[in-house]
């Protein structure tokens, strides 16, 4: 009983609840943007990707300077040599020390053998040109002509797609039949013959891939604005009589902005693949200049005497592609409402 005695009776009194600070917002409020790169942030996989992408990019602008060297320069003494790189040069281990098998299966230092006292960072090909330089120059050709498809691809696309699924109809019909069509040719013979029509080159390129390259997006949005212009903001839109272009382009197409980043997206890495498999074929650029591809089918021909000439086009290549992948995954699963938690 003394205990009982000891609690004091305000215990029992009930709980004064304030009714203004249940209203109140206790986190800050956030856009879908700010919200969208929050889920972003989360995921690992996309900013580790997004981050090798900017180091990508960066080498692109830059890298070709850094060597000191051109990347369209000859010099057959120093030709066919391995990677050496000054501060990794004495570890055994690592493929930078200047080295290379020969036909005996013994290890020889090319650089002494051939007298060269310079450091060529990735090696130099079989008329002496330097590896890293061209590198660099390639991936910078290969992410232009990728760039510069994507965006023709989405604004075509875009546009095509908003205009069928907004006006339906008729004329929905006949635009879907030209996809149809253009979507029953393949791809790849379109671009081979367009290309063999042309004379090749950057441009070349890069109207052959957005031939037929936007019609993907153009589905995809179409779906979307059919689905959209019913709702209750377009209806107002019509109301106050705004004109259709001014509700395609001012109220449906923002708000597709999502769906529109996330393929062009995807669109990106499929143009670098597309590119260098058009190259390796011999119907991309030609020489001197270069790209991916053509340092890739360089690379190819002399695989079993000289792998370095291979191997660092192929893994930059690879790299570029699973970060722009693994980028398009975290936009779409941070874009995509349906994946909202």
């Amino acid at each position: 009983m003394a205990n009982y005695q000891s609690i004091p009776k305000e215990k029992f009194q009930p709980a004064v609840i304030d009714a203004s600070k249940s209203e109140e917002i206790s986190k800050p409020s956030l856009n879908f943007w700010q919200d969208s790169w929050l889920r972003v942030r989360k995921n690992k996989a996309a900013i580790v990707s997004l981050v090798i992408l900017g180091i990508i990019i960066f080498m692109a602008i830059f890298g070709p300077m850094m060597s000191g060297r051109d990347g369209a320069a000859q010099n057959v003494k120093h030709s066919n040599l391995p990677a050496k790189i000054q501060a990794l040069e004495n570890i055994s281990w690592l493929p930078f020390d200047g080295t290379m098998t020969n036909k005996a299966g013994v290890e020889v230092d090319m650089y002494e053998k051939k007298g060269v006292d310079e450091y060529y960072w990735f090696g130099t090909d079989s008329l002496g040109r330097d590896i890293f330089t061209r590198l660099w120059e390639g991936t910078r050709i290969s992410l232009y002509i990728a760039l510069a498809a994507a965006v023709i691809d989405m604004v075509i696309g875009v546009a095509y797609g908003a205009i069928s699924g907004y006006f339906g109809g008729r004329l929905d019909n006949v635009m879907q039949r030209i996809t149809e069509i253009l979507m029953g040719i393949p791809n790849l013979v379109i671009v081979v013959l367009l290309i063999l029509v042309l004379d090749p080159g950057i441009m070349s390129i890069i109207i052959a891939l957005s031939i037929t390259g936007w019609v993907s997006m153009a589905r995809v949005v179409r779906a979307q604005v059919m689905k959209m212009k019913e709702q209750e903001y377009v209806l107002a839109a019509r109301t106050l009589g705004s004109s259709h272009g001014k509700i395609i382009f001012k109220h449906l197409i923002p708000n597709l902005a999502g769906v529109i980043i996330i393929n062009t997206m995807f669109t990106i890495p499929s143009a670098i693949f597309f590119e260098a498999f058009l190259s390796f074929i011999g119907l991309g650029l030609q020489a001197p200049a270069a790209s991916l591809g053509t340092l890739i089918d360089e690379g190819f021909k002399s695989l079993l005497t000289y792998p370095h000439m291979l191997m660092f086009p192929a893994i930059a290549i690879s790299v570029i592609m699973i970060c722009f992948n693994m980028v398009a995954d975290g936009l779409r699963d941070a874009l995509d409402p349906k994946m909202r938690d």
